[in-house]
């Protein structure tokens, strides 16, 4: 997968060099916010993109802008409702926000799972993330119940329609 967005390039993560990038990107975002790095815990997938999310039929994206990695976003199957995905670790720098990028990289995420057959996305965020709740919340993701990851106190649910 590879796309375009202005001059960004949303690709599939590779393993050559973007684990220790993507990383980065993630670390610095939760700094920005006063949120912690747990690299053993929340954060593990990020360290083992290849078991959580490419052996298990959910995709790493990296956003790259000049040859750097500026944004993640992300997403695997979970057992949690019906046909479910989660989508996880949609990141952006500082300096790529306010284009658009995180609208577009959430479209395109649904439009993915959706691909796949998948009927429910599953987000959980914190409220200090302000953008991303926004980010949500106008497209159509509703607040529920059931936050599973400590540093998080949101938990948004969107139902796609089924494929007929």
């Amino acid at each position: 997968m590879k796309q375009y967005y202005q001059d960004f390039i949303i690709r599939n993560w590779e393993e050559r060099d973007d684990r220790t990038q993507a990383a980065e990107v993630i670390h610095s975002v939760l700094s920005e916010y006063g949120l912690g790095w747990e690299p053993s815990g929340a954060d593990r997938d990020v360290l083992q993109i290849e078991e959580y999310y490419l052996a298990t039929g959910g995709e790493f994206w990296v956003i790259e802008h000049q040859n750097k990695i500026v944004g993640t976003g992300a997403y695997y199957p979970i057992e949690r409702g019906e046909k479910a995905v989660e989508i996880r670790k949609m990141y952006l720098l500082p300096n790529v926000r306010g284009l658009g990028l995180g609208k577009y990289l959430l479209q395109e995420l649904e439009t993915a799972i959706a691909s796949r057959g998948y009927e429910q996305i599953w987000i959980e965020t914190a409220s200090v993330l302000k953008e991303a709740v926004k980010l949500y919340e106008n497209n159509g993701y509703i607040p529920t119940t059931g936050v599973e990851t400590q540093r998080c106190d949101r938990i948004y649910v969107k139902h796609l329609l089924p494929r007929i």
